[in-house]
């Protein structure tokens, strides 16, 4: 079996991709690629996104320094989803947090911030 038999891309090209930190399991970002992101992801072990805001191809770190390095990918069940266990360089969000799931949602719908302490809001 091969890869493509099994990724299912949305209607723009597109896959989630989960980030997760290899040793430990922490969430660190979600992001989206398209089949050459991927391709360039499997090839260079480090993680390459398509940035739907930029339209363009996004290396993860490529101004910051704070690369993903890929240990592992994983397909879900029906291929519609990613998961890439990374070794980061870095924090991970552009708020130089470590993961950008820093804010927590309380059941009362209030927002705390659960994080590094480096995001300011």
């Amino acid at each position: 079996m091969q890869l493509d038999d099994l990724l299912k891309f949305d209607d723009k090209g597109l896959i989630a991709a989960v980030i997760q930190h290899h040793e430990t399991g922490q969430v660190l970002m979600l992001g989206y690629m398209n089949r050459e992101s991927l391709g360039m992801t499997l090839q260079e072990r480090r993680a390459v996104f398509w940035s739907r805001s930029r339209q363009k191809l996004w290396l993860k770190g490529e101004s910051s320094g704070n690369v993903l390095h890929v240990k592992e990918v994983r397909i879900d069940c029906d291929g519609d989803a990613l998961v890439l266990l990374c070794d980061p360089v870095g924090p991970t969000c552009h708020t130089n947090e470590t993961s950008c799931f820093y804010r927590k949602v309380g059941f009362d719908e209030t927002i705390t911030l659960d994080g590094d302490g480096v995001a300011a809001k």
